[in-house]
């Protein structure tokens, strides 16, 4: 199962294509994508639902790296906040599994 989270974890990058092309037609600016996120009820759902989706996987990695001490997992919280669930999660899974 661990290399089907790693290989999930990258097809997880995949939505930073679109952010990256986004920024690249619309200038750098997190505050206008950030506003494009709200631009209709449709989008706006769908923000809040993968924002709180990765508040809770946070807190997750958090208080399971609290009662392992295995600080390497602490990587999935960057990588959903940069990239976002789809790469956090699994990426979360696949260091939670990996032997060592």
């Amino acid at each position: 199962m661990r290399y089907l989270y790693l290989a999930l974890a990258v097809i997880g990058c995949l939505p930073w294509l679109d952010f990256h092309a986004w920024f690249t037609a619309n200038g750098w600016s997190l505050g206008e994508m950030i506003d494009a996120w709200y631009a209709n009820r449709a989008t706006a759902g769908l923000v809040r639902d993968l924002t709180i989706a990765a508040l809770v996987l946070t807190i997750w990695v958090i208080a399971e790296t609290w009662r392992t001490r295995d600080m390497l997992r602490l990587l999935a919280i960057p990588a959903t906040f940069a990239i976002g669930v789809s790469c956090g999660l699994p990426l979360y899974l696949y260091l939670r599994e990996r032997r060592g």
